[in-house]
């Protein structure tokens, strides 16, 4: 079995990134892969990018390649290869076999970060279930050996299967506590949100694309002191703070985890009481990096996601981050090629008293617009009632 990236910490762990070309084979398809490797601090010695003419079930592409790919490893001396699909789990133990180091695909990575940047109970809880929901289908490599020492009578499992069949019940034990669990904290977030609304406040959820700047906007509007870091997901808790873009004008401003694209399903899952924070407001603040050359595909991942979240009909209000990185010709482009939005750069302040003005603004239209979570308390309420927590 392959050493575990984390035994050791002597040296930052040495990374071959592979990543798959798209459809035509000329576009590079990687950049958001290498911001990941260097979020887990991974050191990047080579960056491959394949175009697979014909995928193979033993490794997703032909084995000559398979080969080359980790052959390059071990001269490079990696640690890790890094892929940035993901293989299934028979195909993982094909590549670990085959190269001898660890085979780290695109969900087991961002799950990897998850674990390192959680940092309350409900976000812990969170990628602990993440994590065993990953492991689950991985758990046969673990004893692909012993499950072939089939002793005694004819029927009877081997050593191998009794502590597969074993470890797996615990894990599905454990998901099952932790699903409960989670459950409760979901109904203090339900709590904590119908006390918001009993004071009649427009709540505006900050959405964006990883490492666009939320936790950096939702400080410089109200004050807080939310962790900002230039790396991906430096945050995963929603935070909520009190604001006033303008004199009587006043609103709840919540900050939400980071998307990415393909963020893993388990993750979505997991994090779903979190990232509903989203879907309960009246109005959305969209952030973009303007020097992101793949802000496109930032945008409509945003876009995709909220969807997903029940979020898509929300009024919003797309704010183009980190205007300092690009000349004032860029910027023009950028906002006339997304309608309805302001540029500012939180770092220097520019555009902030704009943005503050269009919020209020905004929020003024806004005025007698009930959010749904609003609209589903005030129902109960009028049958005599406040509701009780699903």
């Amino acid at each position: 079995m392959a050493q575990d990236l984390h035994e050791t910490a002597e040296r930052p762990k040495r990374a071959l990134l592979v990543s798959l070309a798209d459809a035509s084979g000329e576009k590079e398809e990687g950049r958001e892969l290498r911001g990941l490797a260097q979020t887990l601090e991974l050191e990047i010695v080579g960056h491959e990018i394949v175009r697979v003419r014909e995928a193979r079930a033993k490794f997703g592409m032909g084995t000559g390649k398979a080969q080359e790919l980790a052959d390059l490893a071990k001269s490079l001396e990696a640690d890790c290869l890094v892929f940035d699909w993901d293989p299934s789990p028979s195909q993982q133990r094909n590549w670990e076999t085959l190269a001898g180091v660890p085979a780290i695909d695109r969900q087991g990575l961002i799950i990897r970060i998850f674990a390192q940047r959680a940092e309350t109970r409900e976000a812990d809880l969170q990628v602990q279930l993440a994590q065993l929901h990953y492991r689950l289908p991985r758990l046969a490599h673990k004893y692909i050996d012993l499950s072939r020492q089939r002793g005694g009578r004819y029927g009877t499992k081997g050593s191998g299967e009794t502590l597969l069949e074993t470890d797996r019940r615990q894990i599905e034990i454990r998901i099952s506590r932790l699903e409960k669990e989670i459950e409760q904290v979901a109904k203090q977030r339900k709590l904590q949100r119908r006390q918001r609304e009993r004071q009649r406040l427009p709540v505006c959820a900050i959405v964006g694309y990883t490492n666009a700047g939320k936790s950096s906007l939702l400080n410089a509007l109200t004050g807080a002191t939310v962790l900002v870091e230039n790396k991906l997901f430096a945050t995963l808790d929603a935070t909520t703070r009190r604001f006033e873009p303008a004199p009587g004008v006043t609103a709840l401003l919540s900050d939400t985890v980071g998307f990415i694209k393909r963020l893993p399903h388990s993750l979505i899952k997991a994090f779903r009481s979190t990232l509903e924070e989203a879907s309960h407001a009246n109005l959305l603040i969209h952030v973009l990096d303007i020097s992101d050359p793949d802000i496109d595909e930032c945008f409509n991942t945003t876009l995709t996601v909220l969807e997903e979240l029940g979020a898509g009909d929300i009024p919003v209000v797309t704010v183009l981050n980190k205007t300092d990185l690009v000349d004032d010709m860029q910027r023009d482009e950028m906002l006339a090629r997304f309608s309805d939005s302001v540029s500012i750069s939180i770092e220097s302040g520019n555009g902030m008293k704009e943005l503050k003005a269009l919020l209020a603004q905004r929020l003024k239209a806004l005025d007698g617009r009930k959010s749904r979570w609003q609209e589903e308390w005030l129902a109960y309420a009028q049958d005599g009632g406040e509701p009780e927590p699903e």
